[in-house]
């Protein structure tokens, strides 16, 4: 449009006017010239408004506005003018649109795109793959409809996303899918997934291969360890000078006992996700049970090991996994505590589920060490694991009771001053709390 449009709609009516005007001079009639000229001027106003409205309301995604003259042309121009600009907008960016989808198209991984609600807006060809979705029918279904493994639903409904999530594909059992979800925008999830089929086979081959050497390695170091234990027995029958050897032979056989047992443990809590015996488990006398040994274990060391219950807690689990997690935490630090320290064993549970603190007054951990804590065989000072006959297991066996029991561990330590070991259980694990009694 003109910009000078101000102007030359003035130009108009002053022309409009002298117009009406002159025939009122030849006609002796100035008013009625007025009030036809302005009217017919109305008219011809009103009917290009109702052209422009009919246009708006009717046109072709590409039809050009109607043709005009005068002022009207010019807003009929400007309006192709911005169409068409529009246009060339809308090209660049279905462009981009189309390569960004040719793109994700090649991705071997899937790429699926869901709205706040969890229903399927768009995906590559990958994901009809890996997950069997099917274009046009399954647009607008909820993810979870087509995703049916249980453990999707959990990981899904659960909004927790910080770590990803692997189970067999829909489509196929034998291949293994791993699912990262993201959110972004106004609440909408991402969803990749990758199949990790051949690192599956690798980890459980390497699960099978640590299960049956463990296993072979134990009948053999059964017999030997039998054999030291009987000739320590009568060792005065022989040479004297043997008892050293034999005595470090046999504390050396113990420990790679504990280390095979360990091993055999980590692999049992491997083979599946969920314990087979999730019953109620009373954490109380469990509790109690761990704090007696804790007592026995610390023998004459006057360590102070004080118990803080929420007797009315229960959690769903294994109870044996569960007393191997936390013994394992209480142990840690009666061993890693001095003589005359305190050890502070708490549970209790609040709105976000149930929790276990094991607190001592140690030597404490660098901050560095405490991400890897939870790694197999990682040791902080090795000389003082071997010292107190550790394996750098027991903190692998504790995290994988907990991701079985729907909780995780947080770790906390300064240096000198001791350390926490919390574990965080999710509120569905929790059995009815009630109010709150604590216990020393």
């Amino acid at each position: 449009m003109n910009p000078n449009w101000h102007g030359t709609l003035i130009r108009h009516l002053l022309l409009l006017i002298t117009g009406c005007l002159f025939i009122g001079l030849i006609s002796g009639y100035y008013g009625w010239s007025l009030v036809v000229g302005l009217g017919l001027y109305l008219g011809w106003t009103l009917k290009q408004l109702l052209r422009l409205h009919d246009w708006l309301r009717n046109h072709q995604p590409d039809e050009a506005p109607p043709d005009g003259y005068g002022l009207w042309g010019e807003v009929f121009d400007s309006i192709y003018h911005l169409q068409r600009r529009d246009q060339r907008v809308r090209g660049r960016l279905q462009a981009v649109i189309d390569r960004v989808q040719e793109s994700t198209a090649a991705l071997k991984d899937a790429v699926v795109m869901l709205d706040s609600h969890g229903d399927l807006e768009w995906w590559n060809r990958a994901a009809e793959t890996l997950l069997g979705l099917k274009t046009p029918q399954d647009s607008g279904q909820p993810v979870s409809n087509l995703v049916r493994h249980p453990r999707f639903k959990e990981y899904f409904d659960n909004g927790n996303y910080a770590e990803p999530l692997e189970i067999p594909s829909p489509v196929n059992d034998h291949l293994r899918i791993q699912l990262y979800i993201t959110r972004y925008g106004n609440n909408e999830h991402l969803m990749l997934v990758r199949d990790v089929t051949r690192l599956h086979h690798l980890e459980q081959m390497r699960k099978d291969f640590i299960a049956n050497v463990s296993h072979e390695l134990r009948t053999p170091l059964t017999v030997i360890c039998g054999y030291l234990e009987t000739l320590l027995d009568n060792v005065d029958d022989v040479n004297p000078r043997w008892k050293r050897p034999l005595s470090q032979m046999q504390q050396q056989g113990e420990r790679m006992q504990t280390l095979l047992n360990d091993l055999l443990l980590l692999a049992k809590l491997e083979a599946t996700d969920y314990p087979s015996d999730n019953q109620p488990v009373p954490i109380d006398a469990l509790l109690r049970s761990i704090k007696g040994d804790a007592q026995a274990l610390s023998g004459q060391r006057n360590q102070t090991i004080t118990l803080d219950i929420d007797t009315h807690v229960a959690l769903k689990g294994s109870e044996a996994e569960l007393r191997s997690a936390f013994s394992n935490l209480v142990f840690n630090a009666v061993k890693y505590t001095p003589d005359g320290g305190t050890i502070r064993i708490r549970w209790w549970a609040d709105h976000l589920g149930a929790h276990l603190s094991v607190q001592d007054s140690g030597v404490g951990i660098d901050n560095k060490h405490l991400p890897r804590l939870t790694e197999r065989f990682y040791r902080v000072d090795s000389s003082r694991n071997a010292s107190t006959g550790g394996t750098g297991l027991g903190l692998a066996i504790v995290k994988h009771v907990l991701l079985r029991h729907h909780g995780h561990l947080d770790i906390s330590s300064v240096l000198g001053h001791g350390s926490t070991f919390t574990c965080q259980f999710d509120p569905v694990q929790v059995i009815k709390p009630r109010i709150s009694a604590s216990v020393s």
